[in-house]
């Protein structure tokens, strides 16, 4: 079984306070960290126990800068077989459309019966490279698999539906899944897998490599154009009401009153 994994390399931004940068159409990045996104860390780990139970390689893939080179030896360290990253200035790297093109490019040279990605990355969002990256590569695609199972040479995905609710779909292979959380629990990364994944090769692609333009991958290819990045101003504030229960019941009423309640 060849299986690719697309990754990103994303800030974490959960617990920091964020800042626009200069340009308004980006966060500020500098002094964050970055790290795996978190769907993609799952469906590395989905690929690895894939290759555990019926052999074959995981080739993870990933579009950026050199500093994304940790992130892709946090996969190497857990169990993929290589790493590819693909690096160029003149990336629109905003657009999935273009991210999803290039992928499609680099994909298209190489052997595989399974592509797994993310549902959807922690920075923008999207939930749009799978797919549209299986529609350029002219496969069939599943989204937010919960369970996967295989059968001589399709594949069974339970996926995650609205409501709590789960469909069941059987596609031939080769064939591409977004992978949703909780299909599996990630491993930590071993001193032993640090290790070897140091000495393991990070294969480097550029557009003229793949036989792409400036104009095919930079703003001229867009799709998305990124015309501002904004946080939202606070409009409502929480108001605490402090007092006696007769205090408080005599505001309440005041309240309901001023909004014409009752």
């Amino acid at each position: 079984m060849e299986i690719i994994v697309c990754v990103k390399h994303v800030p974490e931004t959960a617990e920091v306070e964020l800042k626009i940068d200069k340009t308004g159409r980006d966060i500020e990045k500098s002094g964050l960290v970055f790290d795996i996104n978190e769907w993609d860390d799952y469906a590395v780990e989905e690929a690895i126990r894939i290759k555990e139970k019926l052999g074959g390689n995981v080739t993870v893939i990933t579009v950026g800068s050199e500093d994304a080179d940790s992130t892709l030896r946090k996969c190497l360290a857990k169990g993929a077989d290589k790493a590819i990253r693909i690096t160029d200035k003149r990336i629109n790297t905003s657009d999935p459309y273009i991210i999803a093109k290039i992928l499609s490019k680099t994909i298209k040279e190489m052997p595989f019966d399974l592509i797994l990605t993310g549902a959807q990355s922690s920075d923008d969002g999207y939930a749009f490279i799978g797919p549209a990256l299986a529609e350029l590569l002219d496969i069939p695609h599943v989204t937010l698999a919960k369970k996967i199972e295989f059968k001589d040479r399709s594949v069974i995905v339970n996926r995650e539906l609205e409501g709590g609710l789960e469909e069941v779909v059987e596609v031939e292979l080769p064939a591409l899944i977004t992978i949703q959380t909780g299909i599996n629990e990630p491993r930590y990364v071993s001193i032993m897998g640090i290790r070897k994944a140091m000495k393991k090769e990070i294969k480097t692609v550029s557009i003229d490599d793949l036989g792409l333009s400036e104009t095919e991958v930079g703003i001229e290819g867009s799709w998305i154009h990124v015309s501002e990045v904004y946080i939202p101003s606070i409009e409502r504030r929480a108001e605490f009401i402090r007092g006696t229960p007769e205090e408080v019941a005599s505001k309440i009423i005041e309240i309901i009153k001023s909004r014409g309640v009752i």
